[in-house]
């Protein structure tokens, strides 16, 4: 079928101890073909791309997805123990978890539900559509072709709607739940090593950060204006009875945005855009609490822009010791998780696929965000033996930084190069191509299939 070159062939044989052989060769087709697709990513469409449309066996390719029994936990974790290597000595373990909505509807699509669709609404316009949300985490990762950090999706899990739990009698999860159950199991992976999880406002919940806070993990995310934050409480005097005070005076953020006699400071921080921007911030170590609760502490960090072009904001981190400058910084690195989200669905055809199998449902997304990770390590691969020159124009220059077009187009022109033109032999004048191979190209080149 193809030629790999041995750099792609040493990368994927880490996975090949999780399948069957014949699962195995079956899913390595659909691997390439995925990569080398352009459109929809659907398996009709990768046995094009393959040459196999004509192949009357092409069943067991379906059956991959809703039958061929494996465990994508076990290639999560596979997945993830080869991005940390890709860290630099002084590079923290930074995940960002966020959730993505999958736009899909139909009554076989059973763990679908109505959810608001962050891309078409505003804040002032709430815009819902039927779907599958799916709950990501990913390794925030400096590459060496790119300025900024890339988010590295290496776990996704699908969270099916409270009536699809009902339905199924099952006990609902909520996105807190599942985010709650995946860093736990990171952390197991990562043998309790301390490491920090970003999220946005959603994820600023009391639960999720004692949770957290017990499993040697370090939250960051985005407060509002009217959290429920508190001095922490005075000394009991000697020898008054009753229960000691858990918490002391409220702290009303909006207050402290006006006064002007708190210790305000001026930092310049690295900002989105990969632009740096200079702000002031207030912080302090307080209690976080709600009641009913088990107070916890924090430190909060104001951030008030100079020239009042922006809303105040406050973030947090339930590491007390955590400078303010770097916990707006590893903040605003959580932004590369949405850009990954949108390069997913743009280049590897994430919201394509027509699967109604339970089961292929579950398996198909988490793979296709799994392969932007692993095209990424492939480019990584094949750098020291081919050139990676990110695509420019007169009218767009990106400046030697590539994007994951770029880096989806080298691959694929390497595992096209050593497919069609590695057989000719190097003192010929011209290349042969057969037929076949010549109308399979073509079909590539006029979207054919």
């Amino acid at each position: 079928m193809f030629t790999l070159p041995a750099e792609i062939i040493t990368l994927l044989c880490v996975f090949a101890s999780e399948f069957s052989k014949p699962t195995w060769q079956n899913i390595q087709g659909l691997l390439m073909g995925a990569i080398l697709c352009r459109g929809p990513r659907r398996i009709t469409t990768i046995l094009h791309v393959l040459g196999l449309s004509q192949s009357h066996n092409f069943g067991k390719y379906h059956r991959v997805l809703n039958r061929a029994k494996w465990n994508s936990l076990n290639l999560s974790k596979i997945l993830f123990s080869l991005l940390v290597e890709l860290l630099p000595n002084s590079w923290p373990i930074l995940i960002a978890a966020d959730e993505t909505l999958e736009r899909r509807k139909g009554k076989k699509i059973k763990a679908k539900g109505c959810y608001r669709d962050a891309v078409k609404s505003s804040q002032s316009t709430v815009i819902k559509c039927f779907g599958l949300k799916w709950e990501c985490m990913s390794l925030i990762v400096p590459l060496p072709f790119c300025k900024r950090s890339w988010a590295l999706p290496f776990l996704t899990v699908l969270a099916p709607s409270k009536k699809a739990n009902i339905a199924a009698g099952r006990t609902h999860k909520t996105s807190i739940d599942w985010t709650i159950t995946m860093m736990k199991i990171v952390s197991r992976w990562l043998n309790k090593k301390q490491w920090l999880l970003l999220g946005d406002g959603a994820y600023a919940c009391l639960r999720l950060a004692s949770a957290c806070i017990k499993n040697r993990v370090t939250l960051i995310s985005r407060l509002r204006l009217d959290a429920q934050l508190y001095e922490f409480p005075e000394p009991a005097p000697v020898g008054k009875r009753g229960r000691k005070r858990i918490k002391g005076d409220r702290i009303y953020l909006k207050k402290l945005v006006a006064d002007e006699s708190q210790p305000w400071e001026t930092h310049e921080v690295k900002w989105y855009g990969e632009k740096t921007k200079t702000v002031k911030l207030l912080t302090n170590v307080c209690l976080w609490y709600q009641a009913g609760k088990t107070p916890v502490t924090i430190r909060y960090v104001l951030v008030v822009d100079p020239n009042d072009k922006h809303t105040p904001a406050v973030f947090f981190s339930t590491e007390a010791d955590l400078s303010a400058t770097k916990i707006i910084e590893y903040f605003v690195l959580r932004w590369n998780i949405e850009v990954t989200f949108e390069e997913a669905r743009t280049h590897l055809g994430v919201e394509t696929q027509r699967q109604w199998s339970d089961k292929s449902i579950a398996r198909t997304t988490p793979l296709l965000m799994g392969l932007f990770s692993l095209v990424t390590l492939m480019a990584l691969k094949l750098r020291s033996a081919y050139q990676l020159t990110p695509l420019s124009t007169a009218w767009y220059s990106k400046n030697d930084s590539a994007t994951f077009s770029d880096i989806i187009a080298f691959v694929r022109r390497v595992i096209w190069a050593n497919k069609y033109f590695s057989k000719s032999a190097n003192q010929d004048d011209s290349i042969k191509i057969q037929c076949n191979e010549l109308n399979s190209l073509i079909d590539q080149l006029v979207g054919f299939g």
